[in-house]
């Protein structure tokens, strides 16, 4: 069955860029494709353009945020912006060209395994146009991402709300929040970042009114701008990139210690002092108690505070945290108490789906089954993966950013390259399978050119065990102290997101692969080519085998001459003009 593309990658986003890249970089091919839902490259990064959007969120400095194989000399900050970052995403793109292998404004509904051919029939949908196609690939990946689902507003009567309502990845910049009133619905990452941003400046609202339903530990934030000096050094002197990088890696992974349940409780008491003295420098004292929370530091997501403390001092902004929104009305909101606020427009900082793994696609493995059967099966429903890439009964399939891969302390680049690096080496045979190289006998027609095997998938022992020792080791750590978070799946309690590790040996387990805890065969397609072409070859001597072989019977010839030491000048002459004759009468 002819392929339409060798490899085809669900998301352009940084992992589905990383490893595009890496295809062309470390093989020289292009033939794969990328298919992305919205219009550019980037992903997250060019989904959440809300006002203030950056690193603050992420406590990773720019230079570690970016890929090992393209350093950035330029950030313009150690904490750089949106803007700056999708310029970065776009750079990488541009410089490797890879845009032209992107389809945008695309979305994979169904991918099916087809055992007999080993490959994925793929259908996307062109969310323009709503003409639906089928691509036919080896290899699937996904790299969609965790935050790629925004949540759905539950709230009761939102269909009824006459302004405008819009999540925080899907920001309507066309609406013009200045002197309007907004109401704010949670108090995510995001919401600590637009908030003081709406709320201040020549282009302020009216009135903001955040409803807020649990606390996050906000630490001070120290965002330098890096001068043109020390940008030329970056550029100029040789390691000096490599250096900066891997201090903010040593600074960041030495942070893992404080997950640890037991030992890294002094350190979390530390931390927790320390944004809680922050915190009463800088926010009203009003809000003290409810800014507060009531979890340990690093069992939820930590965040860097982006002056969202001081804002709070301001007259257009209320917090509101002890009467929760109970419905939306036709011109804001009603609280439990009554209360009705007005509002312009509703901003939903309520997160993402990251429990609906891969959620919408219907992806099916061998035997038609799907991944959340799977998961029932294997699981209690919860998702989970090997190495958080491969899933049992689904063939030549990796997931970027699966299950169990984010961490609390270090960048999600690091965490892609691994993958991408892992993925790469589990695919070595297929691709290889895809292209065989002849043999020697091969180009004397004797025997098929040698087949590698063209599937690869993960024993489901394998994946057991190796989800079991993440459970037992996650069950160490701060996140099991019985805090409620989206790093936990909501029926089963489990852990779906945190990887509970040293990230060094997260890498070192993309080098150092345990091949038994994996099965490569080969599809009866590719077995039966391989048969005809071995039975192709008996009994058929091609016009090439004739000419070398004569050639290597004359040389032979002449070396056994020689070594008798019985040559004459003529016989030689007459050994060399009987093979040049042979060529020649070819």
């Amino acid at each position: 069955m002819p392929l339409d593309t060798e490899i085809l990658i669900i998301g352009a986003g940084m992992s589905g860029l990383g490893l595009a890249v890496q295809l062309v970089r470390k093989y020289g091919t292009r033939n794969f494709e990328l298919y992305e839902k919205t219009d550019a490259i980037g992903g997250t990064w060019k989904a959440n353009s809300y006002p203030g959007c950056g690193f603050i969120r992420m406590k990773v400095p720019s230079h570690l945020y970016s890929y090992s194989f393209a350093l950035n000399p330029n950030w313009s900050q150690k904490y750089s912006m949106q803007p700056e970052i999708q310029a970065y995403f776009d750079s990488v793109a541009d410089q490797y060209a890879i845009t032209p292998h992107v389809s945008f404004s695309s979305v994979v509904q169904t991918a099916e395994w087809d055992t007999a051919t080993g490959t994925w029939l793929v259908t996307i949908q062109n969310q323009k146009t709503k003409d639906t196609i089928r691509r036919r690939c080896k290899v699937l990946v996904s790299a969609v991402g965790a935050l790629s689902v925004p949540k759905k507003c539950d709230t009761p009567g939102r269909e009824t709300f006459k302004g405008k309502m819009f999540h925080t990845a899907q920001w309507d910049h066309s609406f013009n929040y200045k002197d309007k009133e907004v109401v704010v619905l949670g108090n995510g990452c995001s919401a600590t970042q637009f908030v003081p941003v709406i709320s201040g400046g020549s282009g302020k609202v009216k009135k903001v009114t955040q409803f807020s339903r649990h606390a996050h530990w906000l630490s001070e934030r120290q965002n330098p701008e890096y001068s043109p000096a020390f940008q030329w050094m970056l550029r100029w002197i040789p390691g000096a990139m490599r250096a900066v990088r891997a201090k903010h890696y040593s600074d960041m992974e030495s942070d893992f210690a404080g997950f640890k349940l037991d030992s890294g409780k002094r350190i979390r008491e530390g931390l927790a002092q320390d944004n809680i003295d922050y915190l009463k420098r800088t926010a009203p004292k009003k809000y003290h108690e409810a800014l507060v929370p009531k979890t340990e530091v690093g069992c939820n997501r930590k965040v860097l505070d982006a002056d969202y403390l001081a804002c709070l001092n301001r007259d257009n902004v209320e917090l509101v945290y002890d009467d929760p929104v109970e419905a939306i009305v036709e011109h804001g909101v009603r609280t439990k108490s009554g209360r009705e606020v007005y509002a312009d427009a509703i901003v939903l900082a309520i997160g993402f789906a990251t429990h609906q793994v891969l959620f919408p696609m219907e992806i099916r493995g061998e035997n038609g089954i799907s991944l959340n059967d799977h998961w029932d099966q294997t699981s209690e429903g919860a998702a989970q993966a090997y190495y958080g890439t491969c899933i049992s009964g689904f063939p030549n399939f990796f997931v970027m950013m699966g299950p169990n891969t984010t961490t609390g302390w270090l960048s999600v680049i690091f965490t892609s390259e691994c993958q991408i690096n892992f993925t790469l080496r589990m695919i070595d045979p297929i691709l290889k399978s895809l292209h065989p190289r002849s043999s020697f006998l091969s180009l004397l027609g004797i025997s098929a050119p040698s087949r590698q095997p063209d599937t690869v998938v993960v024993k489901r022992e394998a994946e057991q065990a190796d989800n079991e020792w993440i459970q037992q080791k996650v069950a160490s750590l701060v996140f099991s102290t019985g805090c409620t978070s989206w790093y936990s799946d909501e029926k089963t309690g489990k852990n779906i997101m945190m990887y509970p590790d040293w990230q060094w040996r997260y890498w070192l387990r993309s080098i150092f692969i345990p091949k038994n805890d994996f099965e490569y065969k080969t599809s009866p397609e590719a077995r039966m080519i391989t048969e005809n072409e071995a039975v192709d070859k008996v009994g058929r001597v091609s016009p090439t085998s004739i000419v070398v072989a004569g050639v290597l019977a004359a040389v032979v010839g002449g070396m056994l001459v020689v070594d008798r030491g019985a040559v004459k000048k003529a016989d030689f002459g007459q050994w060399v003009s009987n093979a040049v004759g042979l060529v020649k009468g070819y």
